[in-house]
């Protein structure tokens, strides 16, 4: 028997159970489908955008999500490696190599993987929240700042 026991082809009940936004799907299996055998690919946000029909800020959500879900993570800018286990191979002995070379935390199959993914996200969101709070009360400190000066201004004259 073998020890990889989650493949692509079983893949797609796990990707449901994720709900993740349609963009993101559709990055991923466009990924999927250019990537090298190992799952390497050399892409850039913009590019992948075109291929969907997104902006570029929006091509950068959809691969934050499958970053936040494990399913692909960016090497450097303009390279990203697919999860071992959804990636393709040449042939069943590399796609076992590179399954059990992966760090446990990284597998798509871990107890608590889909659970962990909802918390992952629910994180991001709350830091995307309090990071547009932040703009928010400096947008209002400078305005406030602005209106002080120009009272100082017009007292004067």
């Amino acid at each position: 028997m073998s020890t990889l026991r989650f493949a692509a082809v079983n893949a797609d009940g796990l990707l449901a159970d994720l709900d993740l936004p349609p963009a993101s799907y559709r990055a991923l299996l466009k990924l999927r489908a250019l990537s090298e055998p190992g799952g390497l690919i050399a892409i850039d946000q913009a590019s992948i955008g075109g291929m969907l029909g997104l902006s570029r800020p929006s091509a950068n959500a959809a691969l934050r999500r499958l970053e936040l879900a494990r399913l692909v993570w960016k090497v450097r800018n303009g390279v990203y490696q697919i999860n071992p286990m959804l990636a393709g191979y040449h042939s069943p002995q590399d796609a076992v190599a590179a399954v059990n070379a992966m760090p446990p935390e990284d597998r798509l199959d871990a107890q608590g993987y889909i659970a962990g993914y909802h918390r992952a996200v629910a994180d991001y969101e709350d830091q995307l929240a309090r990071q547009r709070e932040k703009r928010k009360d400096l947008a209002a400190a400078k305005k406030a700042a602005a209106a002080r000066r120009r009272r100082s201004l017009h007292a004067v004259s």
